[in-house]
C-alpha cells in the first residue's frame, strides 16, 4: 500500500460512495446516501443499472484472466472495496494474478488496506494517484507489475469524471501507450440512450457539489476501445456482454455501456 491520502471530506458526495450505497453497501455517508436518494428517486434504475455494471466487470475479469491468460491486472478508480472484487475475480481462476488498484479517495485508502487482500500466490496494491496523471499511476504500478507482460487495465465508470471528451480519451492513450502488445483494455461509461429520468437525475446529482459526471453516447465509449482489436461481442450495454441467459431472449438494455478490448 502507498502514500498518505488526504482527509475524508463528508460535507459533499462522493461518487465511489454514493455507488456503494446503490450497491448496498455501507461505506458511506449522510450526505452520500441522501445524493443516492434523490437519484433514485427521479430515477430508480439506477440500483440496478450499477448491479449490472459490477456483474459485466466479473464477467469480463473472468474471461482476461480464464479464455485471455491475463496474470496482471490495473484497475483504475477502483471504488470502494465490494463483493467480487478485481483481485477475488482474477485470484479464483489464476491464484498467482497481481492486482494493482488505483483511486485518489481517501475512503477508499483505508478500506483497501484493511480488505484488498491477496491470496498467498499473487499480490495485490493500491495506488493513491490521479487519473488525471497516467505517467504516475504507470510509474507506480510498475512496482508490482511487470509492465512488459499483457496487462488488464480496468476503467470502470470513471471516464465521465473526466469532463472533455477529448481529454478522457487522451488518458485512455497514455495509459494504454505504457502497456505492451497484448494488454486489455475493459471500459464500462454511463449513458443516456434509453432513459429521460436517468439523464434528469445525472443533472440534478452534477448540482449537488459532487464531482460531475458526464455521460456518453455509445459512439463516444466506443472511442475509447479505437486501434484495438474488440473482444465479442463488442462495445454492448453491458448486460448484453456475455451473459449468463436465464430465461427467454437476452436481458434488457441499461444505459450503461462496455467493451473490452486487445492492444495489438
Amino acid at each position: 500500500m502507498s502514500d498518505q491520502a488526504p482527509a475524508i471530506d463528508t460535507t459533499i458526495p462522493h461518487s465511489a460512495r454514493v455507488w456503494n450505497y446503490w450497491l448496498g453497501g455501507k461505506d458511506n455517508y449522510p450526505v452520500d446516501r441522501e445524493a443516492g436518494e434523490q437519484f433514485l428517486k427521479v430515477f430508480p434504475g439506477i440500483a440496478q443499472l450499477a448491479r449490472s455494471s459490477r456483474a459485466f466487470q466479473e464477467r469480463a475479469v473472468r474471461h482476461l484472466a480464464g479464455e485471455a491468460g491475463v496474470r496482471q491486472f490495473l484497475d483504475v478508480g477502483t471504488g470502494l472495496p465490494t463483493h467480487n472484487n478485481t483481485h477475488e475475480i482474477a485470484q479464483s481462476v489464476a491464484p498467482e494474478a497481481r492486482i494493482v488498484y488505483v483511486d485518489n479517495d481517501p475512503l477508499v485508502l483505508t478500506h483497501a488496506r484493511a480488505l484488498l487482500t491477496s491470496s498467498p500466490e499473487g499480490r495485490t496494491q493500491y495506488v493513491h494517484a490521479d487519473l488525471y496523471d497516467p505517467e504516475l499511476i504507470l510509474e507506480k504500478a510498475a512496482d508490482l507489475l511487470d509492465l512488459d507482460q499483457p496487462v488488464g487495465l480496468m476503467l470502470m465508470g470513471v471516464l465521465g469524471h473526466v469532463q472533455e471528451y477529448e481529454e478522457a480519451v487522451s488518458i485512455v492513450r497514455r495509459l494504454l501507450a505504457g502497456l505492451p502488445s497484448g494488454s486489455y483494455l475493459t471500459v464500462s461509461e454511463g449513458s443516456n440512450v434509453h432513459s429521460e429520468e436517468n439523464a434528469e437525475a445525472q443533472g440534478e446529482y452534477n448540482e449537488s457539489g459532487a464531482v460531475p459526471y458526464v455521460p456518453r453516447t455509445p459512439e463516444q465509449i466506443g472511442g475509447y476501445l479505437e486501434g484495438l482489436e474488440l473482444v465479442e461481442p463488442g462495445l454492448v450495454s453491458v448486460t448484453r456482454w456475455r451473459p449468463v441467459l436465464r430465461g427467454d431472449g437476452p436481458p434488457a438494455e441499461v444505459d450503461q455501456y462496455g467493451g473490452v478490448g486487445r492492444k495489438p
